[in-house]
């Protein structure tokens, strides 16, 4: 009796310390799910469009999605509403456009992630109707600044997106968060063109699982749309050091059985595990 004693004793304290032992060890590291995707607002049979769109974006899983030319008009429910109602996201819309004004045109920022924070900023030349949005959002229990823009569109126009992009970091500096931050949407240049060096401290994540790729063709316009054009200008940049970049696949490329394309343009996916290590 008083040996079975002993073992039902030394049994309970066995499971106590397998019971201590999994509390104390540290959960899993979770990746983060990015995807930036220009809309082409309402053009090319928007109501055939947007099931794909919905369809695309929900198989991807993200945990953010940025979405550029995004446009509400007075019969034209606001684009990034109806994908994040669709996906039960909660959505952040930024434009110059007054609020209250029937037609509105900007960038949305679509998250099932807590939001701590959101802000905006117009980008100079303030005449060129282009923004940044930002979104604190917490993931795995920890901060992640999100910054989200579309740059001028012009192929000759490197000086003023170089201008927008040293606005948008002034802008970000400002706001002396230490919070890993990304940098994500359609920034209408390669990511190797001159005035992207600018995002000093940011990392192409793309270009870093797939170097060389530029160079072979690699593009999100689509080639449907732009048959003498390939340029990978749909990007997301990680802060240097701060997120180990898993994956990075260029998506939302391939139209449906009747020939619909999602858009003009195709996404970009990006999963990102934030480096618990890494300094400010």
């Amino acid at each position: 009796m008083i040996r079975t004693l002993r073992r039902v004793a030394l049994l309970a304290v066995l499971a106590a310390c397998t019971a201590i032992a999994h509390a104390q060890a540290p959960a899993p590291a979770r990746d983060l799910r990015v995807v930036t995707f220009n809309l082409y607002h309402d053009a090319a049979d928007w109501p055939a469009r947007l099931p794909l769109i919905v369809e695309g974006l929900r198989a991807l899983d993200a945990d953010v999605i940025a979405l550029q030319e995004v446009l509400q008009t007075a019969t034209l429910p606001n684009q990034a509403d109806t994908i994040g109602a669709a996906l039960g996201y909660t959505v952040q819309f930024v434009s110059v456009d007054p609020e209250g004004q029937a037609h509105r045109y900007g960038n949305a920022l679509l998250t099932r992630l807590p939001v701590e924070s959101r802000d905006w900023t117009p980008l100079a030349p303030h005449d060129d109707a282009r923004t940044m949005g930002r979104a604190r959002l917490v993931f795995d229990g920890r901060p992640v600044a999100v910054h989200f823009t579309h740059l001028h569109w012009t192929r000759d126009g490197g000086a003023i997106r170089k201008r927008q992009l040293e606005d948008a970091m002034a802008w970000i500096g400002r706001a002396a968060d230490d919070a890993p931050a990304i940098v994500l949407g359609d920034f209408n240049a390669a990511a190797t063109a001159p005035e992207l060096r600018v995002l000093d401290g940011f990392v192409d994540t793309w270009a870093a699982l797939h170097p060389g790729a530029d160079a072979a063709g690699a593009t999100t316009l689509n080639p449907h749309f732009f048959p003498d054009l390939r340029a990978r200008i749909d990007l997301v940049f990680a802060e240097r050091g701060r997120f180990e970049v898993r994956e990075a696949r260029i998506v939302l490329d391939t139209p449906d059985a009747s020939g619909t394309w999602p858009s003009d343009h195709f996404g970009t996916l990006v999963v990102l595990r934030p480096r618990a290590d890494a300094a400010p």
